[in-house]
C-alpha cells in the first residue's frame, strides 16, 4: 500500500470548526477536535499548529453549496476564512451539502447524545467530508 501525505479536513462553521485527519494510507478519517471560531486569527493559528503536528500541508475544506449548486453565505464564509492559508498550504475543496445531517445520523446510530454538544456534530461532519473525499480519490 502506498503511503501518502495526511489530509486535514475542516468543517468550517460560523461558531466552530470541526477537524479530522486522514491516515497515511487514505483508508480512514479520525476526529481530532473542535476549534472555536471566536477569533479567526487564533483559529487559523490552531489549524497551522495541527498541520505541523501531523506533518501535512494539505487541507480539505467542506464547501456547503446551496442545493442548486450556487455559493451561498456560508460557502463564501468558508472560502474567505481559508484565504490566509492558501499561500502555504494545498487547499482542496469538497462539496459538503448535508454533511451535518449525515453526521447527526451517524451519532444517533451510535447512541450518542449530540443535541447539547454541537462540537461533536462538527467533528463528525469533518470525518464525513474527509471520508467522502478519500473514497473518491483513492
Amino acid at each position: 500500500m502506498e503511503l501518502r501525505k495526511r489530509i486535514l479536513a475542516l468543517d468550517i462553521g460560523t461558531k466552530r470548526i470541526g477537524v479530522a485527519i486522514s491516515d497515511v494510507f487514505w483508508m480512514g478519517a479520525t476526529p481530532i477536535k473542535t476549534i472555536s471560531r471566536k477569533d479567526d486569527k487564533t483559529a487559523l493559528g490552531e489549524i497551522e499548529k495541527i498541520c505541523r503536528e501531523y506533518n501535512t500541508n494539505t487541507i480539505l475544506i467542506g464547501i456547503p453549496y446551496n442545493m442548486d449548486g450556487t455559493l451561498g453565505f456560508q460557502a463564501k464564509n468558508c472560502l474567505n476564512f481559508i484565504k490566509p492559508l492558501r499561500n502555504n498550504y494545498e487547499i482542496l475543496e469538497q462539496d459538503e451539502r448535508l454533511s451535518s445531517s449525515q453526521a447527526e445520523e451517524i451519532l444517533k446510530q451510535q447512541g450518542k447524545k449530540y443535541t447539547k454538544n454541537k462540537g461533536m456534530v462538527d467533528v463528525t461532519a469533518a470525518c464525513v467530508i474527509l471520508t467522502e473525499y478519500l473514497d473518491n480519490n483513492r
